[in-house]
C-alpha cells in the first residue's frame, strides 16, 4: 500500500523533498504527479537542496529540462517538466534522459505515463492539493524502490 503524508505548508513539502534528495543516488528516477499548483516545483527545490546541487530551481516548463550541476555529493540533477510534451514520446526521447539517468538523479514533473518507461525502477510522488491549501503526498514505489521507501523521511503528519 502506498504511504501517505499530510503536508501542511510549503516548508513541509520542501523538507520532505530535502530528505528525498539526501536519499537519491545516481540513476534514480522520480516522477512527480499532481495538478497545477500542487507543489511539484517546491518539492523539487527541496530535492535539489538534499542533493546539494548548484543553481536556482524553478519550473522548467518553457525549456522542458534543466540540468543542475553536481555539488559535493557528485550527483547532478536533471529537472524535466513534461507538461508541454503532452505525452509526445518522441520529444521525450530527444531529451536523451536514458543516457542522463546513468550519472544523474532525474526528476520529471508530469512524467507519469511517459517517463516511467525509462526504467522500471522509479518512484512516483503524487501530490494532491486540498481546498485548505494543504497537500497529501503519496509515495508509489516501483521496481527496486519498493525496498527503499523506508529510508528516513520526515514523517511529521502521517495520514491515518
Amino acid at each position: 500500500m502506498p504511504e501517505q503524508l499530510s503536508l501542511r505548508t510549503p516548508e513541509d513539502t520542501e523538507a520532505f523533498g530535502h530528505a528525498l534528495g539526501e536519499a537519491l543516488r545516481a540513476g534514480d528516477l522520480v516522477l512527480l504527479a499532481g495538478p497545477l499548483g500542487a507543489g511539484k516545483t517546491v518539492l523539487t527545490r527541496g530535492i535539489a537542496a538534499g542533493l546539494g546541487v548548484r543553481g536556482r530551481v524553478s519550473s522548467p516548463t518553457f525549456v522542458i529540462a534543466r540540468e543542475h550541476p553536481a555539488g559535493p555529493r557528485g550527483i547532478p540533477l536533471i529537472h524535466v517538466d513534461a507538461y508541454r510534451l503532452g505525452g509526445d514520446l518522441d520529444e521525450l526521447d530527444d531529451l536523451d534522459l536514458d543516457s542522463e539517468l546513468v550519472d544523474s538523479a532525474v526528476v520529471v514533473e508530469w512524467g507519469e505515463g511517459s517517463a516511467d518507461r525509462l526504467t522500471p525502477d522509479h518512484l512516483v510522488v503524487r501530490l494532491t492539493r486540498h481546498p485548505d491549501d494543504t497537500r497529501t503526498l503519496t509515495l508509489e514505489p516501483h521496481g527496486t524502490w519498493v525496498d527503499r521507501v523506508d529510508f528516513p523521511f520526515p514523517r511529521p503528519n502521517p495520514v491515518p
